[in-house]
């Protein structure tokens, strides 16, 4: 600040010209002579409005779509389903069903945004999807592949922590905070995005009929959510967090965002076995038809969930519903080392920027699986137990002469037998 602008600013007595704020309550009060002053809160709200018109350049600024790093989406962009299946295969073990769902869903709703203004006749719903599975078995996996394959804002939300507006909680317009973060406040880009509410089964009521008291981290995020995912204009907070009536907002179109819904649904076994007339475990199978008992979560049906709790509006709102399988021996010991971003592989990626090469035995691998298994914690579960293998041996880097690091059985064993 120069001398001259100095001796503009008076820190005591008069009050703002414009708002008639005493010099008292506002931090500065800045005197252009002849009894004329403004003060900061004039002078702030002031570059506030201009950065909303886009005359100046501002944090806003970027919310009219300028200087992005995403792109608009074009044909050539767009792949075929069976094109985006195959590039899902090189991330996700297993899930054939859940992939072809997915690249079918996903290709015909960019597919809409292209085709948008030039289908007068027929108006093309955009359908959102729900994919119900046990933990660990790549349902957010999934949604970040293909979003990674798009080159669209993405983002993760956990459904635990919302609320009903007004409430202690985050308001559900923060979920779309969210992916204006990830789009750098281009609204365009967000506009077109995807967003993957996870632990989407949290919300559901407790029973199947509606309840007669404010259930506000239930039914009413429910409720909350209709509007969002079918489409329609919303008052964004760009920081996310509580409204409140000053704040500035900026507006976002749901109509073109995808949403995917993930849950473990934990139970809902019971209500599809109820609905098949038959047991969830155990031998009990009508005589008139043969039920998959290993992997029932294949029956699922939109009633299912409703039984479970989510709301019939909701559930409209989500039309494509699919299942991920219980991943079995073979899926587990495939995830440690085929895909391209396999848990071995990182691993001796890590290792190799300390010019150490690491190997496994392939008993080692085996063990590994096994224990998985026995702990039930799905792909998750193969990470953890890695993690206190290696955790001594990232600790040490203690490599041979040739600058090689072997894992053997009894090593492993050792490692997992001594937190066991």
């Amino acid at each position: 600040m120069t001398q001259k602008s100095r001796k503009n600013i008076d820190r005591k007595g008069g009050a703002c010209s414009f708002c008639g704020t005493p010099a008292e309550e506002v931090p500065l009060m800045f005197n252009a002579g002849e009894g004329i002053s403004i003060c900061s809160s004039c002078i702030e709200h002031g570059y506030n409005l201009l950065v909303e018109h886009n005359l100046v350049e501002g944090k806003a600024s970027k919310t009219k779509g300028t200087a992005s790093k995403f792109k608009p989406l074009t044909k050539a962009d767009l792949m075929r389903p069976d094109k985006i299946k195959s590039f899902l295969d090189d991330y996700v073990i297993g899930q054939d069903s859940a992939k072809r769902y997915m690249s079918v869903a996903v290709y015909n709703h960019y597919k809409r945004l292209l085709a948008k203004g030039k289908t007068q006749d027929v108006e093309l719903d955009k359908s959102n999807i729900v994919l119900v599975g046990p933990t660990g078995t790549g349902k957010t996996l999934m949604a970040r592949t293909i979003a990674r394959l798009l080159h669209v804002p993405f983002s993760i939300v956990d459904a635990t922590a919302l609320t009903q507006a007004g409430y202690v909680g985050e308001d559900v317009e923060s979920i779309l905070s969210r992916l204006l973060q990830a789009a750098d406040y281009d609204v365009e880009a967000a506009e077109r995005g995807i967003i993957f509410i996870d632990e989407i089964d949290k919300i559901a009521r407790k029973g199947d009929n509606p309840s007669i008291t404010r259930d506000v981290s239930g039914e009413g995020v429910q409720q909350a959510l209709l509007k969002i995912l079918e489409g329609s204009v919303v008052n964004v907070p760009p920081q996310g967090g509580r409204k409140h009536p000053d704040q500035k907002y900026i507006q976002v179109d749901t109509s073109n965002i995808l949403f995917i819904c993930g849950g473990a649904f934990d139970g809902i076994d019971k209500k599809i076995a109820n609905r098949l007339n038959t047991n969830a475990i155990g031998y009990g199978t009508s005589l008139s038809q043969r039920i998959d008992e290993r992997n029932i979560m294949k029956y699922i049906q939109p009633q299912d969930l409703r039984a479970f709790g989510l709301i019939p509006e909701l559930i409209g709102r989500l039309p494509v519903l699919t299942f991920m399988e219980p991943l079995e021996r073979e899926a587990l010991r495939s995830i440690l080392t085929e895909p391209k971003n396999s848990i071995i592989r990182q691993y001796q990626t890590l290792m190799s920027l300390d010019d150490i090469v690491l190997t496994f035995d392939d008993e080692v691998l085996d063990y590994i699986v096994d224990k998985a298994l026995e702990f039930k914690l799905g792909a998750r579960g193969l990470r953890s137990i890695c993690e206190s293998i290696m955790m001594d041996v990232m600790f040490d880097m203690s490599a041979d002469e040739s600058g090689n690091m072997h894992i053997t059985l009894d090593y492993a064993k050792s490692k997992i037998e001594k937190i066991a």
